[in-house]
């Protein structure tokens, strides 16, 4: 099978690509995947203008990595998260095997980290662009108007720190906003920005889950849908949770180029929170749709054991890569429960 490789070139942020302004050669072509894979293709491969960086980036390890920051203390006792985050626009990302994406990165990957902190903790991010193209960070939430990262352009090599104090309580997001700001997202400019509330969420499975897609051919359609990054990723490598086990998702969906994307589950429904900043849910459901942007938080219980998808209902995003599963394990820890929250009720067991 003919494998086809896509790669980026890296052109002027004041522009968006186009296919008609690339060049592609027909002559057959072999390269190398980061797991070691020699792939020869007679298809059309974009060169890129760098190919010796690369991106390796796992799901499974994003799926619950959650980046607190530094921490210290003020004088007057209030908590101070400092992080430091990098920007890049060079480096080339196997997106799925044999296919190959100039991804633009913070701290060298797509999505970027998941920063958590709680609500009232000053928070201090200091950026450094080490891409060739100027950049910043737009946190979302409420911060002053000089942290807002739209006007204050960092150029190559400059750096910035955003300082504010976190607010409100919910799951945000970042990304670049400079424009074109449809190319910055879409080459991977983004991650999610969690603010605990004071009071902590009840103990639960909680993982992070960033809706996405790839358009590989610059023709502002997108190629290939996921959720973190890695088409088909999650249905080859199953996320494992326990039964009876309250688990917590923080989704969010920044998919480009599309109207909108949605999440269904299987098997299951779930209390939804949009965008995490009320405590009490706004629907229970096994289907949400998501505009640009949009994100929130699921909370679900599963009662039994066995491997549930969990995929777009846009049949054609889930076709090219937005397709999941659940694989609940049998608990035995707590098999001694008498009762199971979920759906803001208690069920008793018989």
């Amino acid at each position: 099978m003919i494998v086809s490789i896509s790669v980026i070139v890296t052109l002027s942020v004041f522009y968006f690509v186009f296919p008609e302004g690339i060049s592609a050669q027909q002559e057959e072509k072999t390269f190398v995947t980061m797991e070691g894979a020699v792939i020869t293709t007679s298809g059309e491969v974009i060169d890129p203008v760098l190919t010796t960086a690369t991106v390796d980036f796992d799901p499974d390890k994003f799926l619950r990595e959650f980046n607190y920051g530094r921490v210290s203390q003020l004088e007057d006792g209030t908590t101070v998260r400092e992080f430091t985050i990098i920007a890049e626009d060079t480096k080339v990302m196997e997106i799925s095997p044999g296919v190959f994406f100039n991804a633009w990165t913070y701290n060298g990957t797509v999505p970027g980290p998941t920063i958590r902190v709680t609500e009232g903790d000053l928070l201090r991010v200091k950026f450094i662009n080490n891409g060739e193209k100027p950049h910043t960070i737009h946190f979302h939430g409420i911060h002053p108007a000089e942290m807002d990262g739209v006007f204050e352009i960092v150029g190559q090599g400059g750096e910035f720190t955003y300082e504010f104090i976190a607010a409100p309580a919910g799951i945000h997001l970042y990304h670049c906003h400079v424009m074109p700001v449809e190319e910055h997202i879409a080459r991977g400019l983004y991650g999610v920005f969690i603010v605990d509330p004071k009071e902590s969420r009840p103990p639960a499975d909680e993982m992070v889950m960033v809706l996405n897609g790839f358009d590989t051919d610059f023709d502002t359609e997108n190629n290939s849908y996921a959720a973190n990054s890695v088409p088909f990723y999650y249905l080859n490598n199953p996320i494992q949770i326990n039964k009876n086990e309250l688990v917590r998702v923080y989704v969010m969906n920044i998919l480009e180029f599309d109207q909108i994307n949605n999440l269904h589950m299987h098997g299951n429904l779930f209390d939804y929170y949009p965008t995490g900043t009320y405590r009490v849910p706004s629907a229970y459901t096994d289907m949400i749709t998501f505009s640009q942007g949009d994100r929130g938080i699921m909370e679900f219980v599963y009662q039994y054991p066995g491997k549930y998808l969990i995929h777009a209902h846009k049949v054609e995003f889930s076709e090219k890569g937005w397709v999941g599963a659940f694989l609940v394990k049998d608990n035995p820890d707590q098999e001694s429960q008498t009762g199971v929250e979920y759906g803001s009720k208690q069920t008793i067991k018989g």
